[in-house]
């Protein structure tokens, strides 16, 4: 399952995490967002262990979707060793985003 997070805690569930990362920027407003989320979630379950979701949302936590330079959503950035590697605007098909896991370095 994919965890919502805040910038309080961006630092410790990405930057410094010892996974991949992809980070789901949504809108609760967003109807491809909401489309996108049960993808994610599927992901979040099968790669658990070698890669993590989280979410965050754009309405709660728009200072940190504007240092992420995120002009629209969905958003998915995917993040390892605390660097970003690769971005995905708008709903793509799942296999994106498991392109986008690999490109990461998941296996």
């Amino acid at each position: 399952m994919t965890k919502e997070i805040r910038s309080a805690e961006w630092d410790a569930e990405v930057l410094e995490s010892n996974v991949p990362v992809l980070v789901d920027v949504f809108g609760t407003y967003c109807p491809p967002c909401r489309a996108l989320a049960p993808t994610l979630d599927r992901l979040a379950s099968e790669y658990e262990g070698r890669a993590k979701v989280v979410k965050v949302d754009v309405e709660v936590d728009r200072d940190l979707a504007s240092g992420l330079h995120v002009a629209s959503v969905p958003t998915v950035i995917a993040f390892r060793d605390g660097k970003e590697l690769g971005r995905l605007v708008g709903l793509r098909p799942e296999g994106a985003y498991r392109k986008l896991l690999v490109e990461a370095g998941v296996s």
